[in-house]
């Protein structure tokens, strides 16, 4: 019998496929064919290459290759068919898009017949298998393969996979995570690289297969320590043990939260203990006197003037002064001792053991005598008093908050006494310190209830008498003493942070006034708000005025807010920021009590003001005071040169209304006008000038 390729020799068995190895070809998951050489016509196909090829095992007999696939497939394959027909088995891959559009991978394979005995070809057999679901697996392993290496190239985590805790790959973050290289990390255990104090907890974590983060630390090759947050996932293999493990350096946040504890203890300025920590180490060193019968002392320390300082340096040198302080204060006493910051300039220092009142007094006259060299400030020097107050335990007090109220009361009384000196707590000087707690709570009610009314002094013009403007005056209607004028509470309102309330409150009622006047045709003139330089710095003025206006429905050309010259003199790229954004506004601005501070008049030229407020007690005197009456003219005369507006403040009597108007001053304001009148009678004022 000759050789054959499949199944017999005769035409119609190969037609047919009838035979047992026809059946097994048919069964078979692959097209399978065979192509006589060199004529290349198909002598067998099974049942899946026919119906490929648009035919049927009996009608694909006997055509040649390019009538079974078509042109267009043979020209593909001719390469491939030619290296068969040479005796080469070849195998290739071969897409295909069926008529739903879907596009399948077969793999091709080319295999030779060889005669057994010429060894001369006689055919060639083609088994074509559909791979495509192997392809999409394998496409869809690289795919993934390739966004797990961008990713952990990508990623700052560091990614471990392990088994069973040792080592079998990992990324770029880990070597920089652990300064060692890839090779000396693969095959060593996980667990040699986390702390010691930490090692037990992560071989629980991962022999219980946890997966919820936790946070260790590593140790990096050159020996520091290292904060990481750790997540390990088992992974789905066929194989147990198999992790990925994901580790984050923590570093930046708990530093975080570590200044976030510490800046919730301390003074962020001068990084000193601040109220709530000082009571809790005071409390703790009570606690400990108390068990060794010793003594401690607190010292509460004011600077005196610091306002002054402030008004005339800027807010930015006296913050550097505060800093000179503490350091002052820390470098004067022993390590086992406390300074605190619990105000604005307020320091309290806590000697945890002192012999006797004698031992505290010598520590608070070094202190003094520390505080009253001089310090330099931009290469200014600068002399500082202190007064402070001394409270001991046990003598006075037993609990930290009244130990410290009375050394706040001793403080107190020594700056009534003269300020730049010590006093130690006496219980008569309860009454100082209760008066002000009382006004304190009192003034925070007021706060409260709106308890506050305001009065309206009139600027009249001096060449016709004509409206000009109103002053808005603040008064504290106090429960206990009636109406209080501002000089009684607004700087006890600035030293004890409540100003910024009580200037809201005012912005407000007075919009809210002067737009209702307005809604009756009166009034149609500004209204002058005082603004004092506390309120200039802590709030965004330009932003709150703008709120008011809107809220109010009051136009800006109606509103002048009036600035002492010590928010002028410093802060030059903040005032001048918000002096032009008031501007951009539309709002006024004018300098009250003109000729009262210390700065130069440079700030005239620099910052956008409208209008000079002659202080009252340059007017008071006239016109039989030459100097006051010089002082005032050069004022006005200023002013004219500067294009800039005057009002004349005090003024009471004829004569200084006379000078003022020979002088050239637009306008005055002052009890020869009108008194400051509340609501209800300024409005009466104002329908009796507009003849109504």
């Amino acid at each position: 019998m000759t050789d054959f390729p499949l199944l017999g020799d005769t035409a119609s068995t190969e037609a047919s496929g009838d035979g047992l190895l026809g059946a097994i070809a048919d069964a078979l998951p692959a097209l399978i064919a065979y192509y006589s050489v060199p004529d290349l016509r198909c002598r067998y196909a099974n049942q899946a290459y026919a119906a490929y090829t648009g035919h049927t095992p009996a009608s694909i007999v006997g055509l040649p290759v390019h009538e079974t696939l078509g042109d267009v497939t043979w020209e593909g394959i001719r390469h491939d068919v030619e290296r068969a027909m040479r005796g080469q088995r070849v195998k290739y891959h071969r897409e295909h898009t069926l008529h739903t559009g879907e596009t399948r991978l077969f793999e091709v394979q080319l295999i030779p017949h060889l005669d057994r005995a010429t060894r001369v070809q006689r055919g060639c057999h083609i088994f074509i298998s559909d791979i495509t679901e192997r392809w999409k697996a394998e496409r869809t392993m690289r795919e993934s393969e390739e966004r797990m290496r961008k990713f952990s190239e990508a990623t700052q985590e560091a990614i471990v996979f392990h088994h069973e805790g040792v080592i079998t790959d990992g990324n770029e973050a880990l070597i920089r995570l652990t300064g060692y290289p890839l090779h000396e990390i693969v095959g060593q255990s996980i667990f040699s690289y986390i702390s010691p104090e930490w090692r037990a907890l992560a071989i629980e974590y991962t022999r219980a297969g946890r997966e919820h983060p936790y946070e260790v630390t590593v140790r990096h090759r050159d020996g520091h320590i290292i904060p990481v947050e750790v997540a390990g996932k088992t992974l789905p293999t066929e194989r147990a043990g198999y992790r990925i493990v994901v580790v984050r350096d923590i570093t930046a946040r708990k530093q975080a939260q570590a200044r976030e504890a510490f800046m919730a203890l301390h003074d962020p300025l001068t990084q000193l203990p601040n109220r709530h920590f000082l009571m809790e180490q005071l409390t703790q060193v009570l606690a400990l006197a108390r068990r060794r019968e010793g003594r401690a002392a607190v010292l509460f320390l004011n600077l005196d003037h610091f306002k002054t300082v402030n008004d005339s340096l800027g807010h930015q040198a006296g913050d550097r002064l505060l800093c000179d302080v503490a350091d002052r204060l820390r470098a004067g006493v022993r390590d086992a001792d406390i300074v605190a910051r619990v105000g604005g300039d307020e320091f309290v220092v806590v000697l945890t053991d002192v012999p006797d009142a004698q031992g505290a007094a010598a520590v608070a006259d070094q202190l003094l005598a520390a505080m009253n060299a001089l310090f330099m400030l931009d290469q200014i020097p600068l002399a500082l008093s202190h007064s402070i107050g001394i409270s001991l335990y046990p003598d006075h007090a037993g609990s930290a908050e009244t130990l410290l109220r009375c050394a706040d009361a001793a403080m107190q009384h020594a700056k009534d006494s003269g300020r730049g000196h010590r006093q130690f707590y006496d219980a008569s000087m309860d009454g100082g310190a209760l008066d002000v707690l009382h006004k304190e709570r009192l003034l925070r009610k007021a706060i409260a209830e709106s308890g506050f009314v305001l009065h309206y002094q009139p600027q009249v013009r001096l060449q016709d008498g004509s409206l000009q403007g109103l002053e808005a005056l603040v008064r504290w209607v106090h429960p206990e003493r009636g109406l209080v004028g501002p000089g009684e509470f607004i700087e006890f309102a600035e030293s004890r942070g409540l100003i910024a309330h009580i200037g809201r409150w005012v912005m407000c009622e007075a919009c809210r006034q002067l737009k209702g006047w307005q809604d009756l045709g009166l009034a149609l003139v500004p209204v002058a708000i005082n603004l004092s330089a506390i309120e200039f710095r802590q709030r965004d003025v330009a932003a709150e005025i703008a709120a008011v206006l809107q809220e109010t429905g009051l136009e800006p050309r109606y509103l002048e807010i009036e600035l002492t010259e010590s928010v002028l003199m410093h802060h030059t790229g903040q005032v001048l920021d918000t002096l032009m954004a008031l501007k951009a506004l539309g709002v006024g601005v004018s300098i009250d009590d003109f000729g009262t501070g210390y700065s130069s008049l440079a700030y005239l030229k620099r910052y956008p003001i409208d209008k000079l407020k002659i202080d009252r007690s340059f007017v008071m005197d006239t016109p039989d005071n030459a100097d006051d009456v010089a002082i005032v003219t050069a004022i006005i005369q200023m002013a004219h040169n500067l294009q800039l507006k005057t009002v004349a403040e005090g003024v009471e009597t004829g004569p200084q209304m006379e000078l003022l108007g020979r002088l050239g001053c637009e306008s005055i304001q002052g009890y020869l006008v009108a008194r400051p009148m509340a609501a209800d009678a300024a409005l009466q004022w104002l329908r009796k000038g507009a003849g109504q």
